[in-house]
């Protein structure tokens, strides 16, 4: 039975035992893409979950409630559990919300069995219904997630803007890196040196935060990201006259300094989220130490303090 079909059926449920009382007649099923499905007297509502697994816990609605019906002010949340036999739950809608999940959009997640004060409102330390009638809720929840972020975690659902993404026709599409043209690869190589210093590292995660990014942001699935920097071992270039053995990464920094400084120019918003300093100073200051880290090889001095007096020209 789906819930769709289910919910005329806690309809007629209600209006049978709304007999003889003050709800007698005010039962109403509203359904569809409104939210709540059922709404008594105009001033409360019930939304209808159904779910065939064995534990209480399914998704809820958008946090946005764009759909409210205006008039509702209270809402009750039922679940049936379909199994065997029926089983069902019924509490306050602002009690069993535990979390927020986002498929197309953000939206919250229901646990019929959640304990009290373990609300994704007691987690946030806003009430439901300061959240719902706020005319922004999504910025108290990206605030909220942004702080609890652990290192290379992302909120890939946002913008730079912390705006919901909105889908853009170019990038329903799912792409793959080797199907990218020569041009493209080079354009995200530049920015993933540029956006993403903590890659000259030697952490084992030192790629996270650009994989992510490339799949969040711009739809392109690259299988072994640290290829893309990394393969070909080392080449010669040549520094202050002397020709030295450098790693495809540094190689990679050097052949493309000038268009790496420009891309941190140009993405000055980007570059103060995703790093958390915004003077150009401590922009400069960040990114060279995360390029020095990575220099441990024997010619370590000469292309480390090569870099370090290069990259200021391009801020002047």
């Amino acid at each position: 039975l789906q819930g769709s079909k289910f919910e005329p059926i806690v309809c007629d449920a209600m209006k049978i035992v709304a007999q003889n009382t003050p709800f007698e007649n005010t039962i109403e099923y509203v359904g569809g893409q409104k939210f709540p499905d059922i709404v008594a007297n105009g001033y409360y509502g019930v939304e209808v979950k159904t779910t065939k697994s064995f534990h209480w816990k399914t998704t809820g609605n958008s946090v946005m409630e764009s759909t409210r019906v205006s008039s509702v002010e209270k809402i009750y949340l039922l679940v049936a559990r379909l199994l065997k036999s029926l089983e069902i739950k019924i509490r306050p809608y602002e009690e069993c919300l535990s979390d927020i999940v986002v498929t197309h959009s953000p939206r919250y997640l229901i646990d019929m069995d959640l304990k009290s004060n373990e609300t994704i409102f007691d987690k946030m330390q806003i009430p439901y219904d300061k959240l719902r009638q706020d005319p922004n809720p999504i910025q108290h929840i990206v605030s909220y997630y942004k702080e609890n972020l652990n290192p290379g975690e992302t909120l890939w659902w946002i913008d730079d803007g912390d705006e919901i993404k909105e889908k853009k026709s170019s990038n329903i599409k799912m792409r793959l890196w080797g199907n990218l043209t020569q041009k493209e690869k080079n354009d995200y190589l530049i920015k993933g040196l540029a956006y993403f210093p903590e890659i000259f590292g030697n952490s084992n995660q030192k790629f996270n935060r650009f994989s992510l990014w490339l799949a969040s942001n711009e739809s392109i699935i690259c299988n072994n990201v640290r290829d893309m920097f990394s393969a070909g071992g080392k080449v010669d270039y040549d520094i202050n006259g002397k020709t030295l053995k450098v790693p495809q990464i540094v190689f990679k920094l050097l052949d493309n300094i000038g268009h790496i400084i420009d891309e941190i120019k140009l993405a000055d918003d980007f570059i103060s989220e995703a790093w958390s300093r915004k003077s150009e100073q401590e922009k400069l200051r960040y990114w060279l130490k995360n390029f020095k880290d990575c220099c441990t090889d024997e010619n370590v001095a000469d292309y480390a303090s090569y870099i370090e007096t290069e990259i200021p020209k391009y801020f002047k």
